[in-house]
């Protein structure tokens, strides 16, 4: 179990949480969650401009559209990785727009590594990922986001998608200073109440 103290944000991770311009775009994000059945997004987004921000249970496509439309509606600026391979012409200039880091899990220091330099060298990045890795049922998470986050020294903010409720829930800043596998338990346990889409998968 993490102290209070463990929990304190860096200095270098302090700061306004990345937003985007554009009344039309949160209003449209809006009216995408009222379409898809009235999502409800429930917490807000803490002081921070550096983070990682896990999304689970992951387990159907609808997941996506989704989450845009709650980043819209938030007004938020988010990144995700995806396979270098995808930055090409024509995709290239869409990919980045919409806050893609290419990654080449071939490379000498790994995605891990990729990852922590690209914290340092930011002035803000959130990245969402999905720690389960696929949309079919799974009992490990993989580990990755941890380690970035450990060795970043960037807070975990968890965000659960519970179909169940039609509800968005956003967790509180959690940063990650322990052993790995009981931090990931510790992560972990903010996703319990949350029921995905295909519930077998869940």
């Amino acid at each position: 179990m993490s102290k209070p103290e463990d929990n304190a944000i860096p200095e270098h991770a302090k700061g306004e949480f990345p937003t985007r311009d554009g009344r039309f775009s949160r209003w449209l994000g809006r009216v995408g969650l009222r379409l898809f059945g009235g999502w409800k997004i429930n917490g807000e987004m803490p002081d921070v401009n550096k983070a990682i921000l896990p999304v689970a249970p992951h387990t159907s496509n609808w997941d996506f559209p989704i989450g845009v439309f709650v980043m819209l509606a938030m007004g938020l600026k988010l990144n995700y990785l995806a396979k270098a391979s995808l930055f090409r012409f024509p995709l290239k200039s869409l990919m980045t727009k919409l806050g893609g880091i290419p990654i080449d899990r071939s490379a000498p220091n790994g995605v891990v590594g990729k990852m922590v330099s690209e914290f340092e060298a930011a002035d803000e990045m959130i990245v969402v990922i999905t720690p389960e890795g696929t949309r079919k049922k799974v009992t490990e998470w993989k580990k990755g986001f941890l380690h970035i986050a450990k060795q970043a020294n960037v807070p975990i903010i968890p965000v659960a998608f519970d179909y169940a409720r039609k509800a968005i829930d956003i967790g509180p800043a959690m940063m990650i200073t322990g052993e790995i596998e009981k931090e990931l338990e510790r992560i972990k346990s903010f996703f319990a109440h949350a029921q995905g889409k295909r519930v077998e998968f869940s």
